[in-house]
């Protein structure tokens, strides 16, 4: 139940952040409500990007090594770099 909660608080961060910047592509906005938006979505960017490092983090992927046995391997970023 917990990984429920959390991708739901994801989630609904997500969605706030997507409504953040269609009120800052409104021209209609004020400067000031578009300043304070502003800032609240590179917030939620912010908090968004330490999860999803997080769950990075925690993927391990099977590999199969030269046996054919099944083996455990941290996950390789795009890079080719491990992560721990």
């Amino acid at each position: 139940m917990v990984k429920k909660a959390n991708a739901g608080g994801f989630e609904e961060k997500l969605e706030k952040l997507e409504e953040i910047v269609g009120k800052l592509e409104d021209e209609n906005t004020p400067i000031e409500e578009s300043l304070s938006l502003f800032e609240e979505g590179v917030g939620i960017s912010k908090e968004l990007s330490v999860k999803l490092e997080e769950v990075k983090r925690k993927i391990e992927v099977l590999r199969k090594d030269a046996e054919g046995k099944l083996k455990l391997e941290a996950f390789e970023d795009e890079d080719g770099e491990k992560q721990e």
